[in-house]
């Protein structure tokens, strides 16, 4: 009589068993590659919508900032022709008003800077310094002169330097400077929200700057 071979029923379970298991893993394997593929492509795009944006920002913020203020001041110009030790003198005198028109101004599409997309750094390179400028309008009065000693273009050439002069130690002790500093920092800091919003980190003077005041005391007076 033949000898009938038996196979053990759980033979074939555990075969079911492990074919499930197989078909699991390898379902993971293709969700989590999926996963990583779409993460990855999504998280590109991010990255390029946001250095597009802030490129943007920055091309928004690239115009020129004037700050204006009016100036005045009275001033006597005299000169003095004298001849034989002093004993006879020519004299010239006038009355002179200035009225100003100042401006200081920062031209911002000037500024310069690099995008590290990788790491989301924005770095300020480059601040273009303020420029300021004085536009006097000059009125003669009084004006007293004579034959031998006569106003002529080097008087109003030293007359308009020194009301340059003048006006520029008054700029320097108004707060038309600071007004404008001010103008720019608010300028400079629509980049530092659009940063800040995005997660990415804006560094000037090798810094990074956190909130407005950052920019203020790194900027020239």
């Amino acid at each position: 009589m033949a000898k009938q071979s038996s196979i053990n029923p759980n033979f074939f379970e555990k075969i079911a068993e492990i074919r499930k298991w197989v078909i699991v893993i390898l379902v993971g394997l293709v969700l989590f590659f999926g996963y990583k593929y779409f993460a990855l492509k999504n998280n590109t795009s991010t990255v390029e919508y946001d250095t597009a944006l802030i490129q943007e920002q920055i091309k928004n913020v690239g115009k020129l900032v004037v700050t204006e203020g009016h100036f005045s001041q009275v001033l006597t110009y005299k000169d003095q022709n004298k001849y034989f030790g002093d004993l006879i003198s020519f004299d010239k005198k006038a009355l002179v008003v200035i009225n100003a028109e100042v401006t200081v101004s920062f031209d911002l599409r000037q500024v310069k800077y690099d995008i590290d997309t990788p790491n989301k750094t924005v770095t300020i390179t480059n601040i273009p310094p303020e420029e300021i400028k004085i536009s006097p309008d000059i009125k003669y009065y009084s004006v007293d002169q004579s034959t031998f000693n006569a106003f002529t273009g080097d008087d109003y050439n030293k007359i308009n330097k020194i009301a340059k002069d003048n006006l520029a130690k008054k700029v320097e002790k108004s707060s038309l400077k600071s007004n404008a500093k001010n103008r720019l920092i608010s300028e400079l800091s629509k980049i530092l929200i659009v940063t800040n919003s995005m997660g990415w980190k804006l560094i000037y003077e090798g810094e990074i700057v956190n909130n407005p005041s950052g920019f203020e005391h790194k900027l020239k007076p």
